[in-house]
């Protein structure tokens, strides 16, 4: 074989290779509607809003692989059925997104019709959802978007809903409080202290709640292994990964280069059980940090199989965690076959946030009940025996820490971080959470959580 042939085939095979490796047309349409029908499922059922504010908040600014195609997409919405309908590919394909009561929506796989909604497990069907926020547990609560007493303070609550703190920053909500009392609470127009938007990876710290929740009933250990059963083989090195491992984003295993990235699960329909369990180890457990969202899903999936039935797994966070503390407005979405997503697909409130912030303070304690264990925020703000770079806030368990790297803030200080600027950041030496929640345009500077919560101390 001549040279010019053999570069003329090794050319033709890294074309080929990088042909493989990137999503067809049809695929990206798939993604593209299925987020449009997810989101404005989510928006109409779990968060009240109107097709206008969906369409200026959760579907303009976003990620720039389906931004221009979701654009040009119309959602078709059922109101009485509870589901959501988007064509694409000429009108030939469609995605679906299905509610469900506390589970919010469900995206089903991408060929499944409206009729395969009734496959679905719906564990809390015919449940009717709370309307008004209760107030509790705040004894005293500022009245929402009233101007405060503290002039430093008004200031800095004022900046951070202009672009102050980010030039991509577009703040929906800010609420600051201790056990007792919400100092300050502020909406944009159109929202309330009812109105739930998603939480991107702020959910990976709830995820980690559900997680204790479990250690606390004596369901799940830390220290064993996950025991995904698609690990279960003698020979397969993956079954020496522990719980603890995925709780602190050392996994070992192939994320690709960026581990948030998981459209497959997040828009495609995709399910935990057959993307996250199938990666194979790059390195050995615990020898490298790497944020990856399928950690995050497979803690939770490790749960899942600790469980009789899929049915009992989707109650679980409800009954030990959430509807104990009051967060009656949150909605933990799953996969189509009952895993949550706690990596990013959960929609709840400001208060709700701040209602899990407040019970980290009460170390894990409420209303005279263990919920948590007793040492559960002294373990999640624990540094991981692998660290992000030294740039970035420091990582316990599920939660950011802004430790030494920071000081303007206490070294206690740690904090829920999700895309679009969704941030609960808990203080336990000043007694004090801070929630910020926004719609932040992608490719921008977002919201800088570090210097608003460093501003907020200085007024308090």
């Amino acid at each position: 074989m001549s040279k010019t042939l053999r570069m003329t085939l090794v050319s033709a095979l890294m074309v080929t290779a990088a042909a493989q490796a990137e999503e067809t047309e049809t695929t990206l349409n798939a993604y593209a509607a299925g987020y449009t029908a997810g989101f404005t499922c989510s928006g109409v059922f779990n968060g009240n809003k109107s097709v206008a504010q969906i369409r200026e908040h959760e579907l303009s600014g976003i990620y720039s692989l389906i931004a221009d195609r979701v654009a040009t997409m119309e959602a078709k919405i059922d109101k009485e059925n509870q589901w959501v309908r988007v064509p694409y590919d000429d009108g030939n394909r469609e995605r679906i997104s299905v509610w469900r009561p506390k589970l919010g929506c469900v995206d089903l796989p991408v060929g499944a019709t409206v009729d395969d909604a009734k496959f679905v497990a719906d564990p809390f069907r015919g449940d009717k959802m709370t309307g008004k926020d209760n107030g509790e547990p705040w004894q005293q609560k500022a009245e929402v978007n009233s101007t405060t007493d503290n002039a430093e303070l008004e200031s800095v609550l004022q900046q951070a809903f202009t672009k102050t703190y980010g030039s991509g920053a577009r703040t929906s909500a800010v609420l600051i409080a201790t056990p007792d009392e919400i100092i300050a609470e502020r909406y944009i127009e159109g929202f309330t202290p009812e109105t739930a938007q998603r939480t991107w990876s702020v959910a990976k710290s709830i995820g980690a709640s559900v997680i204790g929740a479990a250690v606390q009933q004596d369901k799940i250990d830390l220290d064993a292994p996950a025991g995904i059963s698609n690990w279960s083989h003698p020979l397969d090195p993956r079954g020496h990964i522990t719980l603890e491992n995925l709780l602190h984003m050392a996994s070992g295993l192939d994320s690709n280069k960026a581990g948030n990235r998981t459209d497959r699960v997040y828009m495609g329909g995709g399910l935990v059980s057959d993307t996250a369990t199938e990666t194979a180890l790059e390195v050995a457990p615990g020898s490298r940090w790497k944020y990856a969202n399928n950690d995050t899903m497979l803690a939770l999936r490790a749960l899942h199989e600790r469980f009789d039935s899929t049915d009992d797994y989707l109650r679980f966070p409800y009954n030990a965690l959430l509807e104990k503390i009051g967060m009656q407005h949150t909605f933990a979405e799953t996969d189509w076959q009952g895993d949550f997503i706690l990596s990013s697909q959960v929609w709840t409130t400001s208060r709700d946030l701040a209602r899990l912030g407040v019970l980290h303070l009460q170390k894990g304690q409420w209303q005279g009940e263990q919920i948590l264990p007793e040492g559960w925020l002294d373990y999640i703000s624990m540094p991981a025996p692998v660290q992000p770079p030294d740039a970035a806030p420091g990582y316990g368990a599920q939660w950011w820490l802004y430790n030494e790297r920071f000081p303007e803030l206490p070294n206690d200080t740690i904090a829920a971080r999700g895309n679009r600027g969704q941030f609960l950041v808990i203080i336990p030496s000043k007694n004090l959470v801070v929630v910020r929640r926004g719609y932040d345009l992608a490719g921008e500077q977002g919201f800088n959580e570090h210097d608003f919560v460093r501003d907020v101390l200085k007024a308090l």
